[in-house]
């Protein structure tokens, strides 16, 4: 491994204010496409400082790798390798310097989207940039060990979307499923991170509830956020191989939930998880471009936004008992179990076939209430950050 040279980003910060303050007189000139009224009723966005973040490795085509970091004290690090071991290892921390952890480089691939039940399934969801709330959890029910090394052994994590946006360690928690996945690997147990809606919104350059501080770094480097997380980046590769459904056992694992036109359409796991992928650096527009089944598989009706299996409101095309009948039966489970729609706890629909797991992490952390769900053979339980909180009954 040599390291051609790293760039100082001290300029690049009184160029940022100086674009900074130009666009804004811009927009004072030219206007907004959004009335009055709505500007009336939105916050200003609060400008972030810095913070630990990284390191973003974006693979270059002449096989040189570009890595950007920035430290605790909030300095950009922007360097040029002319190699890099296919097995480096390196240490990451959270936004504040914290929860250290080591990441060894591995190739990546498509995980398998159907596994055996194993002796104990512990489910998760949206994590939302809250590195200190994953770590707890885990650490909690002994996912993880106090080295924040995977402690599980032959046993299945599964984590069903959500890594983006809201806080303010979303490359270090990718980083930290991407390691747990390989020890997990290792000692023959599974992590599986499935992809949910805020994954391809960002990629597809939608922001607006991504922290300000990764706008800020994408500008001092002279890009714009989703470079940083293209199909050629390390993460980047990742994410595209990073299913939508998995079944385990007799359990369907999925973001949002399956409509009733998701089920007219007769489609095989394996071609959802494929066109998602296909699909997932492309823009809105392009996607809807691309195929009649991207488009709507990232529609409102799509496997990772449809609320209808635990919303009745009528917006929602709530889904009929029948219908979700129909879903199981075709892909021979008995339970979905989804994320996505945020619930007080964990809760259970049509008598215990659809189990929502998604809650407000720190809120729920805090005032001590479940955060995931646990599955050892037919018991059910739902934990929170100390474990064992009570069984679910259906």
């Amino acid at each position: 491994m040599r390291r051609i040279h790293t760039f100082s980003m001290q300029y690049a910060l009184a160029l940022f204010v100086v674009c900074f303050i130009s666009s804004g007189l811009m927009a004072g000139t030219f206007g907004s496409e959004k009335s009055d009224e709505k500007k009336k009723k939105e916050k200003p966005r609060e400008e972030e400082p810095l913070t630990a973040d990284g390191p973003y490795l974006l693979r270059q085509p002449d096989g040189s790798v570009r890595w950007v970091e920035v430290d605790v004290q909030g300095r950009v690090l922007d360097t040029l390798y002319t190699t890099l071991p296919a097995d480096y290892t390196f240490r990451v921390t959270d936004h504040r310097g914290r929860l250290g952890f080591d990441v060894q480089l591995h190739p990546v691939q498509r995980p398998v989207a159907a596994s055996r039940q194993p002796d104990k399934l512990f489910v998760m969801s949206d994590p939302h940039g809250r590195l200190d709330c994953v770590v707890s959890l885990l650490c909690g029910n002994d996912i993880i060990d106090k080295e924040l090394r995977w402690n599980y052994g032959k046993n299945h994590l599964v984590v069903i979307g959500d890594i983006f946006d809201r806080g303010k360690d979303v490359t270090q928690i990718c980083w930290f499923f991407y390691k747990l996945e390989a020890e997990a690997a290792r000692a023959g147990g599974c992590v599986s991170f499935l992809l949910g809606n805020h994954e391809p919104m960002v990629l597809a350059g939608d922001m607006r509830y991504t922290k300000s501080k990764y706008a800020r770094l994408a500008e001092q480097l002279g890009t714009s956020y989703p470079v940083l997380w293209g199909p050629d980046t390390e993460l980047g590769r990742w994410l595209a191989t990073r299913n939508t459904m998995h079944t385990i056992g007799r359990h369907l694992f999925v973001h949002a939930g399956l409509s009733r036109e998701f089920y007219e359409r007769g489609l095989d796991i394996s071609l959802v998880n494929e066109t998602m992928s296909q699909t997932l650096f492309l823009s809105r527009k392009e996607r809807k471009a691309h195929s009649s089944l991207s488009a709507f598989l990232y529609g409102s009706d799509g496997p990772i936004w449809y609320r209808g299996l635990v919303r009745t409101d009528a917006k929602y095309h709530p889904l009929s008992a029948d219908t979700l009948q129909l879903i199981l039966d075709r892909y021979q489970v008995d339970r979905l179990i989804v994320g996505h729609t945020i619930f007080k706890d964990i809760s259970t629909f049509y008598g215990g076939r659809v189990i929502g797991v998604n809650v407000d992490n720190k809120e729920n952390r805090e005032k001590k209430r479940g955060r995931a769900l646990l599955i050892e053979g037919n018991r059910y339980c739902v934990v929170g950050d100390k474990g064992f909180k009570r069984f679910l009954k259906f």
